[in-house]
């Protein structure tokens, strides 16, 4: 059995610091991250505008919000999967 690379693909901001992820394989779901904010870096997210401005990082594939804040692809993966 091989290494399976966490890839997103798509993603989307939504309501309450939930974001809307998608990857390469097909699996998505909406992720509550509202846990994380005001913490450290993600202190930056009390301003609901920078938060929706998530983005897929070309060079590691995961969700990233300029140039300071990005999270672990397989963490998002394993907390999708725990929800289903």
């Amino acid at each position: 059995m091989g290494f399976k690379r966490a890839k997103i693909v798509a993603c989307k901001p939504k309501a309450n610091y939930f974001v809307w992820i998608r990857f390469d394989d097909g699996l998505e779901a909406e992720v509550d991250l509202s846990y994380l904010v005001g913490q450290g870096v993600f202190e930056a997210w009390e301003s609901a505008d920078f938060f929706n401005q998530v983005r897929i990082d070309p060079k590691t594939d995961t969700l990233a919000w300029g140039n300071e804040i990005d999270l672990d692809p397989y963490l998002l993966r394993d907390k999708i999967s725990k929800q289903k």
